[in-house]
């Protein structure tokens, strides 16, 4: 049996982005259908975007706007412009956000994240993920009956009856949080359940910490962790190799700087932006709000497309100084005036009661009068007054924040 869900993680990585860029003219056009994209979008030609510099021109959209579009223009925002009969499920989730299910055996695009983690058909799975009115336990059920696995409906919570099946069927995998699945274990072992019929895990929607993933592996569970989000669905899987996350296929992931559209250089954190290819539901430029950066060469589990390092935070780095909000697109827009920033991070600090902001930059070059250039920008842009360092290129760190918040807390 191939350890490969399909041929699709083994094309050559100039032909994956061929294919990828060759379907996306026909997404776009369906996007601009909607009344969300056709004014998201305005002035886009579709046949012109046919690589990702092309790509990288196009607006994002934010899905941190996203409760307010869809509460003005309920309820996908004027986004979606297929029947809302057509799709499978349609659900809610925290914001709130509206999402819709296609259709098909997995709509999501999940099964190739449990594949790489052992899921074969015949499992019985415990899937312990939700399934009122947001998608979670949908997206991992589909994905495991895709594959040819009995799933346990379970959802969060209820440790009792989790117990009463565990003993029942003997589930040799699971999905749900890493936590759960610690409480899980622990909680059969105080009522003397032998829980080592599970030998496998598809962990998610919580921190995994080497901590955690030790206790896990000296529990005889083989557990991997998946990216996925409620309004993508998969987005990166790990795989046997342990070396990074694999971004799943038939979706275009670029990393851009917080605050703005712009692809950074691979290495460099950034906050996820997504491209699907599905003209049922086209999502362009979705920026999903976390943060992560690209790994440098393939898998050496064999699959070719790039790695992602994981979840390395949130991109939304939103303060609230001296009554007033402070946002990356604002420091982006700062860097954007002067030509000679190379990289921008605004520290937010607090002395004698008062909060103070200074905005650290490095810079390629310093003209004469450059600080107080910078200074007056930077408060003609946030209608704060700040200080500016200057900085050697490479002085900041490479962890994707634009604002760092460093007040006390309490």
């Amino acid at each position: 049996m191939s350890e490969h869900y399909d041929d699709l993680e083994t094309r050559p990585p100039e032909r994956r982005e061929a294919d990828l860029f060759a379907k996306l003219p026909a997404v776009l056009a369906a996007a601009l259908t909607t009344p969300g994209y056709a004014a998201h979008l305005k002035g886009v030609d579709p046949t012109g975007v046919t690589d990702r510099a092309a790509l990288a021109e196009l607006p994002v959209l934010r899905k941190a706007d996203l409760p307010a579009l869809h509460k003005d223009s309920p309820p996908f925002g004027g986004f979606v412009g297929s029947p809302l009969g057509s799709f499978g499920r349609l659900f809610t989730s925290p914001g709130p956000i509206f999402e819709p299910e296609g259709v098909g055996s997995d709509p999501w695009g999940t099964a190739r994240g449990l594949y790489a983690a052992g899921f074969r058909k015949g499992d019985v799975v415990l899937n312990t993920f939700g399934y009122h009115l947001t998608p979670g336990g949908f997206i991992m059920d589909s994905a495991a009956r895709a594959i040819g696995c009995a799933v346990i409906p379970a959802g969060p919570g209820n440790t009792e009856q989790q117990m009463e099946v565990i003993g029942a069927y003997n589930p040799s995998a699971y999905l749900g949080t890493p936590d759960f699945l610690k409480l899980l274990i622990e909680a059969a072992d105080s009522r003397g359940i032998d829980t080592s019929c599970l030998k496998r895990a598809i962990v998610s929607g919580a921190a995994f910490p080497p901590s955690l993933q030790a206790w896990v592996r000296d529990r005889g569970v083989d557990a991997y962790q998946l990216y996925a989000t409620a309004d993508i669905g998969l987005i990166a899987y790990e795989t046997g190799a342990r070396d990074g996350m694999v971004l799943n296929e038939n979706l275009i992931v670029e990393i851009v700087r917080p605050g703005t559209g712009d692809p950074v250089a691979e290495g460099e954190v950034g906050e996820i932006v997504v491209t699907n290819l599905d003209p049922h539901h086209p999502q362009i430029r979705l920026a999903v709000g976390d943060l992560t950066a690209v790994l440098p060469g393939a898998s050496a589990s064999g699959r070719t497309n790039a790695r992602i390092k994981g979840w390395l935070g949130r991109a939304d780095q939103t303060a609230k100084v001296k009554g007033m909000f402070v946002r990356p697109e604002q420091v982006a827009e700062i860097a954007r005036r002067h030509a000679e920033i190379a990289k921008l991070r605004l520290v937010i600090g607090r002395a004698n009661e008062l909060d103070t902001m200074t905005l650290k930059a490095e810079i390629y070059a310093e003209p004469k009068g450059f600080v107080d250039a910078v200074s007056s920008t930077l408060q003609q842009v946030t209608k704060l007054k700040g200080a500016v360092e200057v900085l050697p290129l490479g002085a900041l760190p490479n962890d994707g924040k634009v604002i760092a918040d460093e007040r006390p807390v309490g």
